[in-house]
C-alpha cells in the first residue's frame, strides 16, 4: 500500500513547491481538496496484479534503471505535432466527464472513455449517442475476478478491463446505471448479451511515437500513472509532481498530446469540479504514465446492433461469390450477409429497392455485416 505518513499536504505547501520548482501548472481548491485524504485515495484504483512487485517497488526499480522511454516527436510517424480529440476540425469526439465517486473504479471509467471516443472516430460522427456502462464493467466483469472498490483493477492483460470488453462487452448506461460503492452485479436484463457493445481487440505500443500516431488516427488510449498528494489540487497547466507522498495509482483516457508543451492531454473521472473542467495535462515521462499497464488502445468497436431510419445512398458489388456492399447514411459501407444465396439475394434486392425508391430502412448488423433489412 502507498505510504500514508504525512497524510495532509496543504494547498499553500503545494503552491510553494510549484513556485520553488518552477513548475508550469496551477494548484487551487478543487472538488478533491474539499475531501479528507482517505476520501481522496478512494478516487484512485489502479493496483499491481498479484504477480507484480508492489507499486513502490516498481517506482524504485524505474528510478534505479533510469528513463527507458524515448519521446519521439509526432512528426516521426507523420502525425501532427499536437492533437486533441475535443477539437478535430472543430468537432468534439470526447464524451462528457463523469464522476466515479468514492470507489476505486477509475479503470472502468478510463476504459469506457477510450471505447466511446473510439466508436465516434470509427463512425466519423462526433455526435454519436454512445454512453456505455462503467457499472457493468466494474461491478460485473471486474467483480467476477475479485475486483472491488477497495482493491481496484488494471486495464490491460488477459484479466484486464479491455479484454473483458472484447470477450463479453458492455451494455449502455441506461440499461445499467452507475452508483458509487460496491453493489455487486445486479439488475442486469436477461438478454444483456444481445445489447452488449464489444471491442474488436486491443493494441499495445512499443514507442511513444506509435501512441501519438494511434491517438491521431484511431482514438484515445488508456493511461495509468502514480498519483502523489499534490495532484488532487491540480487546476490547469502541465502537471509535474512537486511535493507530497505517493497516494496510489490511477487510470484515465489519454485523449491527445502536445509536443510543443511536452505533455499528454487526459480525461479524468473526478467530475468537472476538478482540474480543467475534468481534464488535465501531464508532462511526458511523468509518474510512469507511458509505462505502467500500457498505454493500450481499442482496435475498434464491433458493430452489432439495429440501425434505424437509414438511407441507402450507394450499392457496390464485385465479380465474386456473394460479395456486395451497401452505403448507409449514418455508418457508411456495410457488407451484405453472405451466408447463403437466398439470404444474400433477398437482402440485396430489398436494399436496391429502398435505394431506388428513396425509402428508409431498418437494418440489423452483426459485426458490421447486414443480416436483416426492413424497408419502411
Amino acid at each position: 500500500m502507498p505510504d500514508t505518513e504525512n497524510r495532509s499536504v496543504s494547498l499553500e505547501q503545494v503552491q510553494a513547491a510549484i513556485q520553488e520548482n518552477n513548475a508550469s501548472w496551477v494548484a487551487g481548491d478543487t472538488a478533491l481538496t474539499a475531501l479528507s485524504y482517505d476520501e481522496q485515495v478512494l478516487r484512485l484504483g489502479v493496483v499491481p496484479r498479484p504477480e507484480d512487485p508492489s507499486q513502490e517497488e516498481q517506482i524504485r526499480m524505474a528510478e534505479r534503471n533510469g528513463p527507458r522511454i524515448e519521446f519521439a516527436a509526432a512528426e516521426s510517424v507523420n502525425a501532427p505535432a499536437s492533437f486533441d480529440h475535443r477539437n478535430i476540425n472543430g468537432q468534439n469526439y470526447v464524451t462528457p466527464v463523469k464522476d466515479q465517486g468514492g470507489c476505486g473504479s477509475c479503470v472502468a471509467f478510463g476504459t469506457v472513455a477510450v471505447m466511446e471516443s473510439t466508436f465516434r472516430r470509427q463512425r466519423g460522427n462526433p455526435n454519436l449517442a454512445i454512453d456505455l456502462s462503467e457499472a457493468h464493467l466494474f461491478y460485473c466483469h471486474g467483480s467476477s475476478i475479485g475486483r472491488t472498490c477497495a482493491n481496484g483493477w488494471w486495464p490491460s492483460g488477459s484479466d484486464g478491463a479491455l479484454e473483458k470488453c472484447k470477450v463479453l462487452g458492455l451494455v449502455d448506461e441506461a440499461t445499467y446505471p452507475y452508483a458509487g460503492g460496491d453493489k455487486g452485479c445486479t439488475a442486469l436484463p436477461a438478454d444483456w448479451q444481445n445489447r452488449a457493445t464489444r471491442t474488436t481487440g486491443t493494441q499495445a505500443f512499443s514507442s511513444t511515437a506509435q501512441v501519438k500516431e494511434w491517438i491521431a488516427t484511431k482514438g484515445p488510449v488508456t493511461g495509468c500513472f502514480d498519483v502523489y498528494q499534490d495532484f488532487f489540487s491540480y487546476k490547469t497547466g502541465v502537471y509535474k509532481h512537486t511535493t507530497g507522498n505517493l497516494s496510489g495509482g490511477h487510470c484515465v483516457a489519454i485523449i491527445g498530446y502536445d509536443d510543443a508543451a511536452g505533455c499528454w492531454i487526459c480525461k479524468n473521472s473526478w467530475g468537472t469540479g476538478w482540474g480543467d473542467q475534468g481534464f488535465f495535462r501531464i508532462a511526458y515521462g511523468e509518474c510512469r504514465i507511458e509505462s505502467w499497464f500500457g498505454p493500450v488502445g481499442a482496435i475498434g468497436i464491433a458493430e452489432t446492433a439495429w440501425l434505424n431510419n437509414q438511407r441507402v445512398t450507394g450499392m457496390w458489388a464485385i465479380d465474386g461469390d456473394r460479395n456486395a456492399w451497401a452505403y448507409l447514411s449514418e455508418v457508411g459501407w456495410r457488407r451484405i450477409a453472405y451466408d447463403n444465396d437466398n439470404i444474400f439475394m433477398n437482402i440485396t434486392q430489398q436494399l436496391a429497392t429502398a435505394k431506388a425508391a428513396n425509402r428508409p430502412v431498418n437494418v440489423y448488423q452483426q459485426d458490421a455485416i447486414l443480416k436483416e433489412v426492413y424497408v419502411l
